[in-house]
């Protein structure tokens, strides 16, 4: 009598957990479209009117410095990024380059730092549809559309990473098609007596110093969107890639948007609400309409994309034992890490619900400098230490210069901040710090 093998049982599906858990489903294309997605957020719609309001018709010459600024920083990045590749970002480079300590502060001063972006874009979002539809201008109906954004951008990340990188990509080109139509249509109608690049026309050096924080925080995002590269295809191929083409594209839009502005209104560019709509209605009256939509398609992809790095932040700390084990778990079904996404979304909605764009973009832009010092330093020691996982790595020419560059430029700008955003930081760094002694004392031998 013949036996045969039992039929084996599948198991239930249950929640799985660290790296290998995830799935390595981003490439090249997607990942540009997200780094764009994340910088090309809710900045951009206000900062041609607070940069000509500081700098007069010199405005451009901070987005010139912001652009010499970001570019060794962007290296910085596209080298260490090629070099890890394990869900983290600015944490697990720091961590690979300079320890658990080093690379805590980074991650939770990061994701702090993108807790506080995603709020005040969102509830500068909730200002730009209350333009369109002044029926939810009031309190109740604010926070019910806040919340109605933050159910959906949730939705789109929890049906897993594929979706996610479509959503963003699809959002990436809805709102960059008009940005890019309003600066090569703009052009040929541009005043250029309202626009300078001479140092001499800046107000005062203070100025510029002040200016630069606001650009930096235009200009960053790159660091939430290399987040998950553990789901990353290739990571030491495309990160230098994908970095390099999203911070190029982005510094001539930016600095085509401003020009454009300055050319059309002039100085009542500086008192506008809504700059880059104005402009656009300075063109052609229902471009404004437009503008003021992509504004909120801009914003919204801003959200999903800070959703998604952000989510995996978390998931990375709780992987290495700095949150509850329970953030480094992901959904059998869709492979996402479903407790660290209502996590950050939750907080998010929070605070935009109760604070403003202005408010919160003071501490984000001072404090992503100082992520930013920190990612230059451990790009510098990788290349030192010849760190390598997977693939031939991105190689920075000249050895330590371009991350010497990239500290000095963060560190001028950080000494920019007044007391007042310092003390802000300096609280946060300190509650970090107890939360990694704590964590770690914790934490069994």
């Amino acid at each position: 009598m013949s036996q045969t093998n039992p039929t084996p049982v599948a198991p239930a599906a249950t929640a799985l957990e660290g790296e290998a858990a995830l799935i390595r489903a981003v490439g090249s294309f997607a990942l540009t479209a997200a780094v764009i997605n994340v910088i090309v957020g809710g900045g951009i719609f206000k900062m041609p009117a607070a940069l000509s309001g500081q700098m007069g018709i010199a405005a451009p010459l901070s987005l010139v410095a912001g652009a010499l600024a970001i570019i060794p920083i962007a290296l910085c990045f596209a080298a260490i990024g090629s070099r890890t590749a394990a869900t983290g970002g600015p944490y697990t480079y720091v961590s690979a380059a300079f320890g658990p300590f080093a690379g805590f502060i980074a991650g939770a001063l990061m994701w702090i730092c993108n807790v506080a972006s995603s709020a005040g874009v969102a509830a500068a979002l909730s200002i730009q549809v209350a333009s369109l539809v002044p029926a939810l201008a009031p309190p109740l109906p604010r926070a019910l559309l806040l919340l109605a954004v933050y159910v959906s951008i949730f939705a789109l990340n929890a049906f897993g990473v594929k979706l996610g990188a479509r959503a963003i990509t699809a959002l990436a080109a809805l709102k960059l098609t008009p940005l890019f139509a309003l600066v090569a249509a703009g052009m040929f109608f541009v005043d250029w007596t309202q626009v300078s690049f001479s140092i001499g026309a800046a107000p005062s050096w203070a100025a510029l110093g002040s200016s630069m924080v606001l650009v930096m925080f235009a200009y960053s995002g790159m660091e939430t969107a290399l987040v998950p590269s553990g789901e990353l295809r290739n990571p030491a191929r495309n990160v230098p890639r994908a970095t390099m083409v999203a911070i190029l594209l982005v510094v001539l839009l930016y600095l085509g948007l401003q020009i454009v502005g300055q050319g059309l209104l002039g100085g009542a560019l500086a008192t506008s609400g809504v700059p880059i709509a104005d402009t656009a209605g300075a063109l052609w009256a229902p471009a404004r309409a437009l503008l003021l939509v992509t504004a909120c398609v801009s914003m919204a992809g801003f959200l999903l994309g800070n959703l998604l790095g952000s989510s995996r932040l978390l998931f990375a700390l709780g992987r290495d034992g700095f949150l509850p084990h329970a953030y480094s778990r992901v959904s059998a079904s869709h492979r996402v890490p479903l407790l660290a996404l209502f996590t950050h979304a939750g907080l998010g909605c929070l605070f935009a619900v109760l604070g403003s764009f202005e408010a919160l973009v003071l501490i984000s832009g001072g404090a992503i400098c100082l992520v930013y010092v920190l990612v230059g330093a451990a790009a510098g020691r990788a290349q030192a230490m010849d760190l390598r996982e997977r693939g031939e790595p991105f190689v920075l020419k000249g050895g330590p210069l371009i991350p010497l560059l990239a500290v000095t430029a963060m560190t001028a700008i950080v000494a920019t901040l007044t007391s007042r955003e310092w003390l802000a930081i300096g609280v946060a760094l300190g509650v970090l710090v107890i939360v990694y002694v704590v964590v770690r004392g914790l934490k069994p031998r």
